[in-house]
């Protein structure tokens, strides 16, 4: 992985959680988001006849369904150059405007760090 060196450890974990969901899974995105008590929920793409739904939502997802209140921030491995306004306002929903989103590219560098909001 490309290091980030200005980046938080905290959110060099869900960066590092995101990528390896995305390599394990073989999917087009892998995602991570932490929670107000520190705890992590990763997800990858999903990708069903029935289904569709981005690793950000599936990890905002996760995240509801095991309690979590609020997010502290999320990250998303990705080829895209941004995250959707989609996966935006599922974390703004459950974490709030200010939440960070890191958007990183597959080598884990990450090339914009945006609020929810």
């Amino acid at each position: 992985m490309t290091e980030t060196p200005d980046l938080d450890p905290e959110d060099r974990k869900i960066v590092t959680l995101a990528r390896s969901a995305r390599a394990r899974n073989g999917v087009p995105e892998g995602a991570a988001v932490r929670d107000e008590t520190g705890r992590t929920y990763v997800a990858g793409t999903v990708a069903l006849d029935s289904l569709r739904l981005s690793a950000l939502r599936t990890a905002v997802a996760m995240a509801v369904a095991s309690g979590a209140k609020s997010l502290e921030a999320a990250a998303v491995v990705t080829e895209a150059e941004a995250a959707s306004e989609e996966d935006r306002a599922a974390v703004r929903d459950l974490g709030g405007p200010g939440t960070p989103v890191l958007v990183a590219g597959p080598d884990g560098t990450v090339r914009a760090t945006v609020s929810a909001g």
